[in-house]
């Protein structure tokens, strides 16, 4: 009984596996990602209607000083690592132990993008585990560029936001080719919590992160 449900198991997840989408990221720009669904989800269940705020940018558009915020933010080696931080992740994980809680994250902006794109925001070994495989296909499959590209333009930055397009223009009123850098590392800082943070509010947290960036971008 056991095996025939584990088995069973196995099977939906080879089934529901998103190769086809995979095969297509290359040229096609994905305009739906599981985490919107899952944010639509959540506030049907609370008897809410969410609006998903997203619109498509070329790489090209967003200016390399907002490019670099991020970058310095999230993820310092994503140049130089094939989808995982391994040094990273050893990091987080000590730092989590000593904490007793979860306080650092270890993902790379490939492995986010291979959350926000195809899974959930659940910390389950299963998700973790496809998360591993999408992240190693897509740093198989696809350039540097790309992948920053696709980031970019699906990240979660607020209620219904998602793209630097669209938070570029309900946080700043103007597209996202005409950041500044102090805006760039605003958006920057609010990445890790999206739902709690504004770009525009000058939070003790958001201020201390907004700081930390410019101080890397300029040792960088």
């Amino acid at each position: 009984m056991l095996l025939g449900v584990i088995g069973l198991y196995v099977i939906f997840e080879i089934l529901t596996f998103p190769f086809l989408s995979l095969l297509q990221l290359p040229t096609v720009n994905p305009t739906e990602t599981a985490l919107m669904r899952q944010r639509t989800d959540e506030a049907r269940e609370k008897g809410a209607t969410l609006t998903i705020d997203h619109r498509w940018t070329a790489l090209t558009n967003i200016p390399r000083h907002v490019r670099k915020a991020i970058l310095v933010s999230e993820d310092g080696t994503f140049y130089s690592h094939a989808g995982v931080d391994w040094h990273e992740v050893l990091e987080s994980l000590e730092t989590n132990w000593k904490q007793g809680r979860i306080v650092r994250g270890g993902s790379t902006i490939t492995q986010q993008l291979a959350k926000n794109l195809y899974l959930s925001t659940s910390r389950d070994p299963i998700r973790k585990g496809k998360e591993l495989l999408i992240t190693w296909i897509l740093e198989s499959t696809l350039s540097k560029k790309r992948i920053l590209e696709l980031y970019l333009n699906i990240v979660e930055w607020g209620h219904g936001v998602f793209g630097i397009e669209a938070a570029a223009q309900r946080y700043f009123h103007k597209p996202a080719s005409r950041l500044s850098r102090e805006e760039g590392a605003r958006l920057a800082a609010v990445i890790p919590s999206p739902l709690r943070h504004q770009p525009t509010e000058m939070t003790p947290y958001v201020e201390k992160k907004m700081k930390l960036i410019l101080r890397r971008m300029s040792t960088r």
